[in-house]
């Protein structure tokens, strides 16, 4: 039987040791390393190249969410697993984007541990069950919320918009629009303001979201 390869990162030695004993009673899985923080959590996937890494979310140094950052662009075939006793959905939502497979509490029994990590391991997400509809809200929130967003914009700034995301200059946009420089500028920031976004390539990347653009495909 090929064992799931786990390390655990936690800044507490008992919680490590109490991980560890729940996961030795399961025999497809096998703990090869453990962390006392960020960077050592980083050093160990290095080295080890687990299956995942089982992470606590505070930890000195450098935290679970800039160690999870580190880890997906070190070892990307690592998945990444939150056991947190933070149930905050903002944070939770910063660690999901950052690359994380699976949030679980450590409220939750055993059970539900090793029911994440064999999920997240075979391809799947994991979420507390006691966090999900949270979770839910906040991402149908947040669509919500960026839909209401491109509506408040203009029609001329949808359509400066478009152009920018299509790679024409500032000056061309005055050009096709038969508007000034400094018109296309002022009307820029305000889709900026509008839209939560702060530079060119995250603008890109929300107008194709939109299917303002369309990528083209690679032959």
């Amino acid at each position: 039987m090929t064992k799931i390869r786990i390390v655990i990162a936690d800044d507490h030695a008992m919680v490590r040791e109490g991980i560890r004993m729940i996961l030795a009673a399961q025999p497809d899985i096998e703990v090869v390393g453990e962390a006392a923080d960020g960077k050592q959590a980083v050093e160990q996937v290095r080295l080890l190249m687990p299956d995942i890494a089982l992470m606590d979310v505070a930890m000195p140094g450098l935290g679970g969410l800039e160690a999870a950052l580190e880890i997906r662009k070190l070892a990307a075939r690592t998945r990444i697993l939150v056991l947190s006793q933070y149930d905050n959905k903002e944070y939770i939502f910063r660690l999901l984007k950052a690359g994380a497979s699976g949030y679980v509490l450590k409220s939750a029994a055993g059970k539900e541990l090793v029911n994440a990590i064999r999920a997240v391991q075979e391809g799947g997400s994991f979420l507390d069950p006691s966090i999900t509809s949270a979770v839910i809200e906040g991402y149908v929130k947040s669509t919500v919320m960026a839909s209401s967003a491109y509506e408040d914009l203009s029609d001329r700034e949808k359509q400066v918009l478009k152009l920018i995301a299509e790679g024409y200059t500032s000056k061309q946009i005055a050009d096709t629009l038969c508007i000034s420089v400094k018109t296309v500028m002022a009307h820029r920031t305000n889709i900026m303001d509008k839209l939560n976004i702060h530079n060119r390539a995250e603008l890109i990347k929300y107008a194709i979201t939109k299917g303002l653009i369309t990528v083209p495909h690679q032959p």
